[in-house]
């Protein structure tokens, strides 16, 4: 029978890792330092939550319409690659924008444009990485290096220029982003479904599999967990006196420690299977806001950052490979979107809340944070059990 897989492409993977280097460079700019930006634009604490809530309120539209376009037509590459060029004039138009409802409402369409990137990237990733028998984690590490160096510009220019103008240098990371999603070689997403799915006896609709739900909200519940220290981190290390070098060095240490996880994926023990992977995340991601919530001194932070390889990329690994084993043929890219939506309406509330929660009582918000990431922990575990009952 002849093969649906398209012949590897020279530069597959060096494509791949440029682009998630791209994203990951917008990422270390914006996560950090935007809050320093919409500050400096006037925004106080609360509409700084709310500001930061809307990339994951407005995914709930923008994702399902993108990914059920690149499913359906087989198009992941072409959809992508528009997402990523106008996203460039949604960051550009942010940055024109002065006052809390013209920086809301360009904050959105820009959050509009570029959330289907990620979801996107991911299935192109893995349905690449598994026709050529490459891991995800060696490759995705790059975008994690890219965060860094992405972070200690930031930092850097934090200390050179005035905060109002740190918004170019989102424009010129979404550039990178256009110009590396513009070079993709195009991948039969559709024809490339994992072993894992082919062989797998028919499911219900994702929306309606409990495994899939639990596993989902696992996720969200984990990853949103870090809207505090995503949000009021960088914030308030300067009010205690860091420098952006500092600052930058904190987030830094931690994106290293996850960038080890990914390296070692296929060296992880056969056990951490993506369910068990999920729920020991969740966990170092409870007892990492539990002590961040106590308000830890300066020496205590970098011990408390290399937790971000279980918080982040922990839960992140072991979503992404749950998704992979788990997706019905030709839905990759939908069960990708329905993560998104779940992460983006957690992390859209816990957002908007952690703005309250840090106007009111300072760190002390990391331990609503802790409690995300507990309930995340059962959710996992309830999935695996759910998961071994049904192959029983």
């Amino acid at each position: 029978m002849t093969s649906t897989v398209s012949p590897p492409r020279p530069g597959f993977i060096t494509r791949l890792a440029l682009l998630y280097a791209a994203i990951f460079t917008l990422g270390g700019v914006q996560l950090p330092f935007f809050p320093v930006w919409l500050a400096a634009k006037g925004l106080d604490e609360r509409a700084i939550g709310l500001v930061l809530a809307l990339p994951m309120l407005v995914r709930v539209a923008a994702v399902p319409l993108a990914t059920r376009i690149a499913d359906r037509g087989d198009k992941v590459t072409a959809v992508l690659a528009a997402s990523a060029v106008a996203t460039v004039a949604g960051y550009g138009l942010l940055g024109l924008a002065d006052g809390a409802l013209a920086i809301g409402a360009a904050f959105a369409l820009a959050s509009f444009l570029y959330t289907p990137v990620m979801p996107l990237t991911e299935t192109y990733a893995l349905r690449g990485l598994a026709a050529r028998g490459r891991a995800y984690g060696p490759v995705r590490l790059w975008g994690s290096l890219a965060f860094i160096a992405g972070t200690f510009a930031a930092g850097a220019a934090i200390d050179l220029i005035p905060h109002q103008r740190l918004i170019w240098l989102l424009v010129g990371a979404s550039v990178l982003i256009a110009c590396a999603a513009l070079s993709l070689a195009p991948v039969n997403v559709a024809g490339v479904a994992s072993a894992h799915a082919q062989a797998a006896r028919p499911r219900r609709g994702l929306l309606r599999d409990p495994v899939f739900l639990f596993a989902l909200a696992a996720a969200a519940l984990a990853q949103a967990s870090h809207a505090v220290y995503y949000g009021f981190s960088a914030i308030a290390w300067t009010q205690g006196g860091l420098d952006g070098t500092a600052v930058s060095a904190l987030w830094g240490l931690g994106v290293i420690a996850e960038i080890v996880l990914f390296a070692c994926q296929g060296r992880l023990p056969r056990a951490l299977t993506p369910l068990p992977l999920l729920a020991l995340g969740a966990a170092g991601g409870a007892l990492r806001w539990v002590a961040m919530a106590f308000d830890p001194p300066f020496a205590a932070l970098p011990f408390l950052q290399l937790l971000h390889a279980l918080s982040f990329a922990a839960v992140h690994l072991g979503a992404l490979g749950f998704i992979a084993h788990h997706a019905p043929p030709g839905q990759a890219a939908t069960a990708q979107g329905h993560a998104a939506i779940a992460l983006g309406v957690a992390m859209a509330g816990a957002t908007g809340l952690a703005g309250v929660l840090f106007a009111s009582f300072g760190s002390a918000a990391y331990a609503a944070m802790a409690l995300a990431a507990i309930v995340g922990c059962a959710c996992a575990g309830v999935a695996y059990r759910l998961a071994a009952d049904a192959a029983a």
